[in-house]
């Protein structure tokens, strides 16, 4: 069922208020295209929906919604519908929802909960945004070293019915302290009297709740893992990290480095949102990027207006000012965003090493570019505007010029930002064009008064 299929079956369990057959739809397709498709919705429609299913697929649809959905929802349920729903939840959409009410909510919601449950919430709620311990979720499955395999699986039935995954299993001490992990094959496959403690595996890859988030999902990337144990102060398991949840986050991530490298990010503070940001951020953080894109335009333009008299005397050098420091910008943009990747994926890091490869790779490629790039510009103005002699000499040269330093100044610029503690994707696109243009224009007319200085002498008296 497509789309437009869902969306006008939906409808139409709302015209006739058949809960019976919402329950239907809901049954026959996967809960992330169904709430992609109620995105079409009212949110008192989808509120309305939501009140028809029981609390489990309730909160099923409910964790597939966007948080800005959630919270359009969170006012119109009835506090009761919430309590039910929030129960069903993992624990690490527990705390992020939790954050997310209102003070009144809250205290609402807590007495419903069971003692075990409430002391649960609060401590994973308590960690910062950002942190691993706030992506953590505390329902997965353990045993014990002491167990045999047997005894281990006759737990695992008791409890698998509320973990988040029972995939990956970690072996603990009486106290909490994490001693290993196994899988779930290797211990259905095990001898039933075989050793829990023979068969795991020591010294497991684990991230500290204080952590950021951003270094549990390079974790979980980096050895292929479908969960990453949670680690406290006092070096207790507290949960798990799953790959959904790092799957999301570096989705997030990717969102926020695409507005940082587009000059629509703030420098401190969230990011912009189109659906979320008020007015007044939208405004301040875009006009922040405008103004000093503006100060490089207006250094750009005082300095042609300073070349007046060359330009009147050789009007033709106008027509190459826009083509010469665009290309120059461009190459930057694409050498700025190949060094940003290879940091993101941990090729590159802040040292010497790093920088002198970056420079003898770049180097070679941007010299062949700029070769390239000024025969064409040379063949096509030779063509089309009949430009030939010193004018011709001095287009090539400085398209040649602007595309080797653009493309090493573009290089080079991410990690002067991580030298100075700045995020390299916050050097944008456009910061680097506006660079550029000035960086352009004054090699262009450089070149320009030296192989034409001539022509700017005053003729002699008398003739």
């Amino acid at each position: 069922m497509n789309r437009e299929h869902l969306l006008a079956a939906v409808r139409a369990t709302l015209k006739h208020s058949d809960a019976a057959a919402f329950a239907r739809i809901f049954d026959q397709v996967q809960c992330a295209d169904l709430a992609e498709a109620l995105s079409d919705l009212e949110p008192e429609q989808l509120a309305l929906l939501l009140c028809w299913l029981a609390p489990a697929r309730r909160a099923r649809l409910f964790e597939h919604l966007p948080d800005f959905e959630q919270d359009l929802l969170l006012p119109i349920l009835h506090h009761q519908i919430i309590a039910d729903m929030f129960k069903a939840l993992p624990s690490d959409e527990q705390a992020d929802l939790y954050n997310r009410l209102d003070t009144d909510t809250q205290s609402r919601l807590l007495p419903s909960l069971t003692q075990g449950d409430r002391d649960g919430l609060l401590r994973l709620a308590a960690y910062p945004e950002g942190s691993a311990g706030s992506l953590t979720a505390s329902d997965y499955a353990a045993v014990n070293a002491g167990m045999t395999a047997a005894e281990a699986l006759a737990a695992l039935r008791t409890s698998a019915p509320d973990k988040e995954t029972i995939y990956v299993i970690y072996v603990l001490d009486p106290e909490g302290h994490l001693q290993g992990t196994l899988s779930l094959r290797e211990l259905v496959l095990a001898q039933p009297q075989a050793r829990i403690a023979d068969l795991m595996r020591p010294h497991p890859v684990f991230v500290r709740a204080e952590w950021p988030a951003r270094q549990a999902a390079e974790l979980i990337r980096r050895h292929g893992l479908l969960a990453l144990p949670v680690i406290n102060g006092g070096e207790r398991m507290i949960g798990i990290v799953t790959v959904d949840d790092a799957m999301t986050l570096e989705k997030e991530e990717d969102a926020t480095q695409l507005t940082r490298f587009g000059g629509v990010a703030a420098m401190q503070g969230d990011d912009l949102d189109l659906r979320t940001s008020p007015f007044r951020q939208l405004f301040q953080v875009r006009a922040f990027w405008l103004v000093i894109l503006t100060c490089f335009g207006i250094l750009t333009s005082t300095y042609i207006a300073a070349q007046t008299e060359m330009l009147e005397q050789i009007i033709i050098l106008a027509a190459f000012i826009a083509p010469i420091i665009d290309t120059g910008g461009n190459t930057g943009s694409q050498a700025a965003t190949l060094v940003i990747r290879s940091m993101a994926l941990g090729d590159f890091r802040l040292r010497w090493r790093d920088m002198w490869f970056v420079i003898r790779r770049e180097l070679p490629v941007a010299l062949a570019l700029g070769i390239a790039i000024a025969v064409l510009e040379s063949i096509l103005a030779y063509f089309s505007k009949g430009v030939q002699g010193e004018v011709l000499l001095v287009v090539g040269l400085a398209m040649l010029l602007c595309t080797v330093l653009g493309s090493l100044i573009g290089a080079l610029l991410p990690f002067a930002a991580r030298k100075m503690g700045t995020d390299p994707a916050t050097l944008s696109a456009p910061l680097i064009t506006s660079i550029m243009d000035l960086v352009g224009v004054v090699i262009y007319f450089g070149l320009a008064y030296a192989f034409l200085g001539d022509m700017l002498a005053p003729a002699p008296l008398g003739q």
